[in-house]
């Protein structure tokens, strides 16, 4: 492995994730993305990371998570007060 397999990648630490979770599928039954195929899906997920044939992302930052979940939480607590007051929230 080397220090960094992709530009993409940021650490070590996400290489193992990504490598993971790619074996992981590829035991559940994915197809492998390379002609020719290692014999263990360890060492299938390594090559195709290494290789940038897997698609992946980070997914939403914890501030987006969180300002959702706020959001959420605000227009709830704004229908329950409108129901508690008798005004029809649709």
């Amino acid at each position: 492995m080397e220090d960094r397999p992709s530009d993409r990648i940021d650490s070590k630490f996400r290489y193992v994730l990504l490598t993971a979770a790619r074996a992981e599928q590829l035991m559940r039954g994915a197809r492998a993305k390379l002609e020719a195929v290692p014999p263990k899906p360890t060492t299938i997920a390594m090559t195709e990371i290494d290789r940038d044939v897997i698609e992946w992302g980070y997914g939403p930052s914890p501030r987006e998570q969180e300002a959702a979940a706020a959001s959420e939480a605000a227009a709830a607590d704004a229908a329950a007060h409108a129901e508690a007051a008798g005004e029809d929230v649709h």
